[in-house]
């Protein structure tokens, strides 16, 4: 953990921005990442099984669902950020294998040097954009899970956003392996529906979760698409509206429509 329990931070050459992480006063243990001054991650180093971000608390339960119960997966994280749910996967299901994809070199360095992964995690970093980096990857593997944390508002990639992408994506999955993807967005949602409709181009269904109030369109937050290779199973509806946080919705099927395009 960070020396001295301070704030430490490091100079993004990439973005030209700044990160820093510093403990949570809350909550003991815990550590918050921030780049450019705005929250971006939290970790527990304690129990790096508790996910605090309610948005990454809903991808975990995807996680948990899409995934063999229990056993260990081969994951691909798009976007690092302070690794909190590769952090989670490996403290749920050891003996995952684990990549991780980042564009800014000295946040992978930084995060790995302040915040250690927990020993026995088989994790493999990779700096670079998201897409040249996927088509670097070894062509023989393939992912039960693949989670896109890059979004984080309208001005998303265009090379990222779009169902080529999606289509590359899909044939580095697994037979029941699931596309996870956070998308960031502004009142209105424009970037939610172009995406619902690009990855329906790409995969065999789509849902999407979120809490209540995120689906009317009224203020800033996330929403999780989640792209599967066959029809949406019906009772991840039930499980992940009760998982929450609460209030917790999920669209799939003629309820998405409306979010289509």
């Amino acid at each position: 953990m960070p020396a001295g329990g301070g704030t430490h931070a490091r100079f993004l050459r990439t973005t030209g921005q700044h990160a820093s992480i510093e403990p949570d006063a809350f909550t003991e243990g815990s550590y918050v990442l921030s780049i450019g001054g705005a929250e971006q991650s939290h970790v527990n180093l304690v129990r790096p099984e508790e996910i605090f971000y309610e948005y990454l608390r809903r991808i975990g339960n995807l996680v948990d669902l899409a995934a063999p119960a229990g056993g260990p997966v081969r994951a691909l994280h798009l976007g690092a950020g302070a690794l909190t749910l590769a952090r989670y996967i490996q403290a749920t299901r050891p003996g995952s294998v684990q990549y991780a994809v980042e564009l800014e070199r000295e946040l992978l360095d930084f995060v790995l040097r302040q915040l250690p992964l927990p020993e026995g995690t088989d994790l493999h970093t990779v700096t670079g954009d998201a897409r040249e980096s996927l088509a670097r990857l070894d062509p023989e593997l393939r992912f039960d899970v693949v989670i896109l944390d890059i979004f984080s508002g309208p001005e998303a990639p265009a090379h990222l956003a779009c169902s080529a992408f999606y289509r590359e994506v899909r044939d580095r999955l697994s037979p029941g392996g699931v596309l996870i993807v956070n998308v960031g967005d502004e009142p209105g949602l424009t970037l939610v529906r172009s995406q619902v409709a690009a990855m329906r181009e790409a995969m065999a269904d789509v849902a999407a979760l979120a809490e209540t109030g995120m689906f009317e369109g009224r203020y800033p937050g996330n929403i999780i698409l989640a792209g599967t290779q066959t029809p949406w199973p019906r009772e991840w509806t039930a499980e992940l509206t009760a998982r929450g946080p609460h209030p917790a919705k999920v669209l799939a099927g003629v309820d998405l429509d409306p979010f289509a395009g």
